[in-house]
């Protein structure tokens, strides 16, 4: 009896064991087939909901992500130079469109500017999302709205604009249709902009920038130029206060980026600079006591080195001094001085003021200045008055501020800073390239450049101000030759030249003469009328009162008694 009943005990217990081992092998066949019907539906969601291409879904992921307006972008004084406007984006979805044709139709009596055949290949493809028009006016929005078309929808982006259009286009820069910085400040502050935290001043001054616009503008036409360019900087601090590059472009409608309305001629532009470099040539050779300033060179030939000969454009014939090599801007009478320097005290200033390098600044676009390689003996010569070295313009006005500041390099900037403007210059010795007297001998021989008529630099007169400049008429280089006939014509000057605010420069590429000058089309002519004309109407502006000492203004303006030997002393 007791067998019996362990036979049965051990028979239900192999029947609990065997119902045990169904239900596990139930239980992992329905697990497995819940993974398999799973994953076949996500399948079929893919393929019905999503499309039947990835980028589609993933299209479709980016635009559901909400999108933040950029910080906007104003000038010192606020003046609104970028902001971000909420505006519709239209899309459509070509599984839900029964009718490609009457959509299409429909649509381009409102979208006008698209091409017909565009939108009716979007609308009838096997997508699930296509973009039919981004960034639509808000009547578009109403209109297409109005339609009731299935299959179309909207969604909420943000437009970029800008206020001044043209005006500050080089400075600013754009964005693509995504909102993200292509150039100017919007690419080199892409990530904070982007954060929308906190607007970003920047050191420009929209009512500077018009008068420099304007001024450059009007010379180019004048002239018939290929280009124009023009820099404002303070001396003191080197806030950038005005850049302008001409042709330039509206950054609402951005078409071809190569261009050359896009091409920042500052910045990236690398241009032989002419007699601009003789100030620099003579602070050099007096600061490391090349020459004296009471010393004498012969002007009255040509200098050979070579094959090579070194000529006057106006050529004076006679034994210059230094202040008369300035003005009367002789070739032959600064390439002595250069000689008398000596290649590595050149080369060695060069790298001092910066023209072995890149510029330090907030802007993404830059180029590297290219000197002579390798240096011949001819080199020492030719680079000092601009012939053989290509900078750009934003190194030779940093370089000239350092000339009249009393010797400081200072890194130029666009972005204003958070705390009060600095008002003097930080007399840092690491940055000091030559002496406060080195630097007020520069002064005065630009001055004197100016208000001497036998100075190039008369055009640039203003009533009331104390200004000094130089001109600067470069050959261009065609086709791996100088040309005689295309010229790269500038004058940069500072103001008030005895304690110097700010920098200017002006350049015009390729001017022709005409029957008002004479046929000239060099920097006298060019570069210095845009200078003084620029200063006479900034001046006010900046609250920059003229000079009403009547004798001092009768001292400075009779040119014709000035003894150019005066200086030397």
């Amino acid at each position: 009896m007791q067998e019996d009943e362990a036979n049965s005990s051990t028979i239900q217990g192999e029947r609990h064991s065997l119902i045990d081992q169904a239900h596990a092998r139930f239980t992992t066949v329905v697990v497995i087939f819940s993974f398999v019907f799973l994953a076949i539906s996500l399948r079929l969601i893919d393929l019905t909901i999503l499309g039947v291409d990835k980028a589609d879904y993933h299209q479709k992921k980016t635009i559901d992500k909400k999108v933040n307006a950029r910080s906007d972008i104003t000038d010192r004084n606020g003046v609104l130079l970028a902001s971000s406007l909420k505006t519709a984006s239209l899309f459509a979805d070509p599984k839900m469109i029964d009718d490609p044709v009457k959509v299409a139709d429909d649509l381009i009596k409102i979208l006008p500017e698209e091409p017909y055949g565009k939108i009716l290949q979007k609308l009838q493809s096997n997508k699930r999302f296509v973009w039919l028009k981004r960034k639509i006016s808000p009547n578009q929005h109403y209109a297409i709205n109005a339609l009731g078309h299935p299959g179309l929808d909207f969604r909420e982006e943000y437009s970029r604009i800008y206020p001044q259009n043209n005006l500050m286009s080089h400075i600013i820069g754009y964005t693509d249709m995504d909102g993200k910085g292509i150039a100017g400040i919007e690419s080199g502050f892409n990530n904070l902009l982007s954060e929308n935290s906190k607007d970003l001043k920047l050191t420009i001054d929209t009512r500077i920038q018009h008068i420099l616009h304007k001024s450059l503008a009007d010379k180019m036409k004048e002239f018939k130029a290929l280009a124009a360019s023009g820099i404002i900087m303070n001396a003191k601090n080197g806030e950038i206060i005005a850049m302008v590059s001409l042709p330039d472009f509206n950054p609402h409608h951005i078409g071809d980026p190569k261009d050359i309305k896009y091409f920042n001629n500052n910045l990236s532009g690398l241009f032989e600079m002419g007699s601009t470099f003789k100030a620099l040539t003579i602070a050099n050779a007096i600061e490391t006591k090349s020459i004296r300033k009471d010393q004498l060179f012969d002007a009255t030939k040509p200098l050979k080195s070579g094959r090579f000969s070194i000529n006057d454009y106006h050529a004076k014939k006679k034994i210059m001094t230094v202040p008369e090599t300035f003005i009367y801007s002789s070739n032959i009478g600064t390439a002595l001085i250069s000689e008398e320097t000596g290649k590595e005290k050149i080369l060695e200033f060069y790298k001092k003021i910066g023209f072995t390098d890149y510029i330090n600044t907030e802007l993404p676009e830059k180029a590297k200045p290219r000197l002579p390689n390798p240096w011949r003996n001819v080199d020492t010569l030719t680079t000092s008055y601009g012939h053989g070295i290509s900078v750009t313009p934003l190194h030779l006005v940093r370089a000239m501020a350092a000339m009249v500041n009393g010797g400081y390099l200072l890194d130029p900037s666009f972005v204003k800073s958070e705390h009060d403007a600095i008002s003097s210059i930080i007399t840092n010795t690491e940055n000091q390239v030559i002496s406060e007297d080195t630097s007020e001998y520069i002064r005065q021989i630009m001055e004197l450049n100016v208000v001497d008529e036998r100075g190039s630099g008369g055009k640039a007169k203003v009533e009331g101000y104390r200004i000094g400049g130089k001109t600067g008429s470069a050959n261009k280089v065609i086709n791996g030759k100088y040309s005689d006939k295309k010229l790269l014509s500038s004058f940069i000057g500072a103001f008030p030249i005895n304690d110097p605010q700010y920098i200017i420069l002006a350049i015009l590429d390729e001017p022709i003469g005409h029957k008002k000058s004479w046929g000239y089309a060099t920097g006298g002519w060019t570069g210095a009328p845009v200078v003084g004309k620029t200063i006479e109407k900034m001046a006010p502006i900046l609250n920059i009162a003229p000079i009403l000492n009547n004798k001092l203004n009768n001292i400075l303006h009779k040119g014709k008694k000035h003894d150019a030997s005066f200086r030397a002393n």
